[in-house]
């Protein structure tokens, strides 16, 4: 293989034996990234909370409009420039800062999703038993109101409570009582000691996770072609098997049923805007770390359409798969959909988990839904380790020349951190990170990397990048889309999701306004790292103020016009050219 010259000076970027050492089984970097279930996927989990299709139609349209072009974006950034999130900003030098950010975040995410993870694994290990653990009342953890679900009719409910707010099932319980032993936390305050099963159990995670990335993707790009392969074989099966039960026809038809009216709802088009924005993944470094070992002429084009299209695709027959098993447990227990609908841990650790107990062969299904999660985890997980890893790794080259010491690190801080959320109270820790770690923060950062590369960097410019690679130019579509509609889709949601804040609860817990600005706070360090860069930035560049902002805005290989007084980007036709 030879590569084609780069476009930057020599000693930048990859080379070349990296890029051959790095490729594995060809196009598994942009084909499987891994980002699309950072946060156990969000879209998939908000079906359930909507309870209609009609979610899905400002779902596809955002799709269109704003995940596309942004996941097509970095993927062409990373590509073309050969970096890691922070380095790939030789293109516009004061917007380094949102490299960091984005890596920061990464690392966040990493604290506690890879908790999720061991919860997977302690349910795996727990399946293998004749009798699921979670089927009856009759274990240590459960407390003297467990309900048996055989006995259940909806008159125990009473007070319009929801079968998915009931915390009294043997599912319920094992996952609150015998997995987290949240009974024994009065609140954030009081987290107590790690529980040591779910420790090993997080020792593990972190080591499979080490030893899949300690060589970079020269090994994640072989151990992807299971981890994201795997759940869709599992998927399928699972989705054959819940059809065939009974009350999956009414489940199905509750998801494919479309209420008009539910559009006129503003939270309605927000969780869309927000869940295809996490679906994809973009944001988090992922897709420019992985990008950046393609081949220089790879069709990264190609990749986004066929990604994010399957991506989405995904998420639309997974709503088959969840609705399925509503009807099913509907039916079951002689409620509404609506009231056994439910979202995040609460369907993927109690609801679903009740329902693969009443099938024949439970076991079975409980082992392979659970291999399913794991793999999921795992395979996410080494997107974003990836994206801190290779981020820093081109930024230091003292990380590079060490990169396996560097992952060692890198994880074995992780697991440390990720004790906190392991505790009797460690849910709390969880739901403060998932919250405020990459919300409003990821958001934001996104936002700042669309303008620095459209309007800063400019779409001209950028256009004329992907045609060196691919030998032609994005259309007209993609152009106005990264200009103009996708930093206006980002910057709503940003405000949006900034004035419909909430303070935080978990259940009826409602977290003191203490934990609300930790939360924030933890926000704040990542987004703070935009404008402080910028300050940096500039104070140590020399010159006048205006040689001083030509410098920190101009591409680093296009310094030599700034001393010759041609500035880009203090020309009018600069900002308005598409």
């Amino acid at each position: 293989d030879t590569l084609p010259d780069t476009p930057w000076p020599p000693g930048q970027g990859r080379h070349q034996q990296q890029w051959i050492e790095a490729r594995g089984p060809p196009g598994v970097p942009c084909l499987f990234p891994g980002p699309q279930d950072v946060h156990t996927n969000r879209a998939v989990g908000s079906l359930p909370n909507n309870t209609s299709c009609a979610f899905l139609i400002p779902y596809i349209l955002f799709l269109i409009i704003a995940g596309m072009p942004l996941f097509y974006m970095e993927l062409a950034l990373g590509q073309y420039n050969r970096e890691g999130a922070a380095t790939v900003w030789k293109i516009c030098p004061v917007f380094k800062g949102v490299g960091y950010a984005v890596i920061l975040i990464a690392l966040y995410v990493g604290f506690y999703y890879n908790v999720i993870i061991a919860w997977s694994l302690y349910y795996l290990f727990s399946s293998f038993t004749f009798e699921l653990p979670w089927t009856n009342c009759h274990n240590s953890w459960n407390s003297p109101n467990c309900t048996d679900p055989k006995l259940f009719n909806a008159s125990v409910l009473g007070n319009g409570t929801k079968y998915s707010k009931y915390k009294l099932t043997p599912a319920a319980e094992f996952y609150e009582r015998g997995v987290l032993h949240l009974h024994e936390s009065r609140g954030i305050h009081d987290l107590g000691l790690p529980r040591w099963q779910l420790s090993l159990c997080l020792l593990v995670v972190v080591i499979i996770l080490f030893f899949s990335l300690w060589k970079g993707v020269k090994t994640s790009g072989k151990v992807v072609w299971i981890t994201a392969t795997l759940p869709y074989v599992v998927l399928f099966v699972l989705l054959i098997h819940g059809i065939t039960l009974p009350g999956a026809y009414n489940g199905i038809n509750a998801y494919l049923h479309i209420d008009f009216r539910r559009l006129k709802e503003a939270t309605v088009w927000i969780d869309a805007a927000t869940q295809i924005f996490y679906s994809l993944g973009a944001g988090f470094g992922v897709l420019i770390a992985f990008a950046s070992y393609n081949k220089f002429d790879n069709n990264c084009y190609r990749d986004a359409l066929l990604t994010s299209t399957i991506n989405c695709v995904t998420s639309f027959i997974s709503g088959f798969a969840i609705f399925s098993i509503l009807g099913y447990m509907a039916h079951e227990h002689k409620v509404k959909i609506e009231d056994v609908a439910t979202e995040g841990a609460g369907l993927v650790f109690i609801l679903y988990p009740e329902a693969i107990s009443t099938l024949s062969g439970s076991t079975f299904w409980a082992v392979v839904f659970f291999i399913m999660l794991l793999t999921l985890g795992i395979d996410s997980s080494m997107g974003g380790m990836e994206a801190v890893i290779t981020g820093l790794a081109d930024d230091f080259h003292l990380l590079k020349q060490h990169r396996k010491l560097f992952t060692f690190g890198v994880s074995f801080g992780t697991f440390l951190l990720a004790l906190f959320c392991i505790t009797n109270g460690g849910i709390y820790v969880l739901t403060l990170l998932d919250t405020f770690a990459a919300g409003t923060s990821i958001l934001f950062a996104v936002l700042m990397e669309a303008i620095g590369v459209s309007w800063f960097y400019g779409v001209d410019r950028f256009s004329e990048d992907i045609q060196q690679m691919m030998g032609f130019k994005p259309g007209l579509y993609w152009r106005l889309c990264w200009k103009f509609v996708s930093p206006a889709f980002l910057l709503f949601v940003v405000i949006v999701s900034i004035i419909n804040f909430k303070p935080l609860t978990y259940d009826d817990y409602t977290f003191p306004l203490w934990a609300n600005r930790i939360g924030w706070g933890i926000a704040l360090s990542s987004m703070i790292l935009v404008p402080a860069y910028i300050i940096y930035k500039f104070m140590n560049v020399r010159g006048t103020f205006k040689e001083r902002l030509a410098y920190c805005i101009t591409p680093e290989n296009e310094h030599q016009l700034v001393a010759q007084g041609n500035v880009r980007q203090f020309k009018l036709q600069h900002w308005l050219t598409i």
